[in-house]
């Protein structure tokens, strides 16, 4: 059926508008954030909520434990007075605790400084490892990835390589990635573990693959933990007790890691994170780095040349925030796991709506095992690209992004995120999904 001569959930003239009205060349390519401003305005002109899941955003409450150190922060005063660049000593202590308990990898305080979100840690870390070697000259993206890495890179005017890892798995990862590293130009290598957009897990067997070739190649990780212990299919939260969050930190001292606050704390509005130095590179010089910045040594130029350059420290009062959050965890008196269960939960029930009728999921595997319920899923629709699908479906009250803008490979799909879709819009879902299979019925 022609879509111009049908009823849609959503009124047609007013979605087909308000695209016009966007500039957008196509919806597909759209970032996340235009995504956004366009389903506001359909949803401001029409009045229909929409189920939205364009954006990574958490759908659940601050943990207390940190709004109450904040709060209790900001009354004695720190407001008023610049943090130490490298962090509040009581944050350092319990984020290196953390890594001991929760990941069972060593790493001193020292090692350990806060930015301003992940986001803010992998910007620094691209702006800082690009400039140790001047004959390695470019970071490498497993995708797909996070669409804003690649934008901070090239807004550093800094080369990137990229694959998509699907088809990478296991054993092919070596391969794979021996084909790159050989070239002798890549610096650091930056992935998400669980993956943001499409939830596949890194297994053992593949962090040990990525730790070795970071040894032979001299090549820094990248771990970007944003989603911390929410591969749900393995109960990581007791502190000090296996299974812990996996990691390539157990294979090489060649790492970075970046761990978030936002989607495991729920404290995403007070853009605090930690970045987590291997104190063998947090020690290690690099001549060249004398070009940039006051010394040579990597950890002295990350926090006193990059970060500071970003930032006079990070918000005094969420440092406060995280590092109670830190305690509580370390201490076993913060489930934070258990609270954030609910987007797993919320996942595997929308997948099911999805599938029951005529939706795939694209990154289905996890090296052959079931891919996890978690923060986000990927699906597509037969005879659809990405593009269109993503088009397609704001007729039908349901935003996302493309697959395309994040380095997949997979250009028919898209990406879902459960967090902000409340349980009480399951039944619009599966009424918009069904209308959507009879105006589309597969042959």
């Amino acid at each position: 059926m022609n879509t111009q001569t049908k009823i849609t959930p959503i009124d047609f003239q007013i979605v087909t508008q308000k695209i016009k009205d966007s500039k957008l060349e196509s919806i597909g390519g759209a970032t996340i954030r235009e995504i956004k401003k366009l389903v506001d305005e359909i949803e401001k002109s029409t009045g229909e909520r929409f189920v939205r899941m364009e954006m990574g955003i958490p759908g659940l409450p601050p943990t207390k434990v940190g709004v109450e150190a904040e709060i209790e922060a900001l009354k004695k005063g720190v407001a008023a007075i610049y943090p130490d660049i490298y962090g509040i000593q009581s944050l350092k202590v319990e984020t290196a605790r953390f890594v001991k308990l929760f990941m069972n990898i060593e790493v001193s305080p020292e090692s350990c400084v806060p930015t301003g979100g992940s986001m803010m840690g992998s910007f620094a870390a691209f702006m800082t490892l690009n400039r140790c070697n001047p004959d390695k000259d470019t970071s490498l993206l497993i995708d797909p990835g996070f669409p804003v890495h690649r934008q901070q890179l090239k807004v550093l005017g800094q080369k990137i390589a990229s694959f998509d890892v699907y088809n990478y798995r296991g054993d092919k990862l070596k391969d794979k990635l021996e084909s790159i590293l050989s070239e002798g130009n890549i610096s650091c290598m930056l992935y998400s573990n669980p993956n943001n957009p499409s939830w596949i897990c890194f297994t053992e067997k593949e962090l040990k693959i990525i730790g070795d070739m970071c040894n032979k190649y001299d090549v820094i990780a990248i771990e970007d933990l944003a989603y911390f212990a929410m591969d749900f299919r393995r109960d990581m939260s007791k502190p000090g007790v296996p299974p812990y969050q996996p990691s390539v930190a157990n294979y090489t001292d060649n790492y970075i890691l970046t761990i978030s606050s936002s989607k495991a704390f729920s404290y995403a509005g007070q853009r605090i994170g930690m970045m987590v130095i291997s104190d063998e590179l947090y020690d290690r010089s690099y001549p060249n780095l004398k070009k940039y910045y006051a010394k040579d040594l990597f950890g002295h130029s990350m926090i006193y040349g990059s970060i500071y350059a970003m930032s006079a420290g990070i918000s005094h009062s969420a440092q406060y925030a995280l590092a109670a959050i830190f305690k509580a965890a370390n201490d076993g008196t913060l489930d934070f796991v258990e609270e954030v269960k609910e987007y797993g939960e919320k996942a595997k029930i929308m997948k099911e709506l999805f599938t029951d009728n005529g939706f795939k999921i694209v990154y289905d595997k996890d090296d052959g095992e079931p891919i996890a319920d978690g923060f986000y899923f990927t699906f597509a629709y037969p005879g659809f690209s990405g593009d269109e699908l993503l088009h397609e479906l704001l007729y039908y009250g349901i935003s996302a992004i493309s697959l395309a803008i994040t380095g997949s490979e997979r250009l028919e799909g898209i990406r879902a995120c459960v967090s902000l879709v409340k349980r009480d819009q399951f039944k619009d879902l599966e009424f918009r999904l069904k209308k959507f299979n009879q105006d589309h019925p597969l042959t």
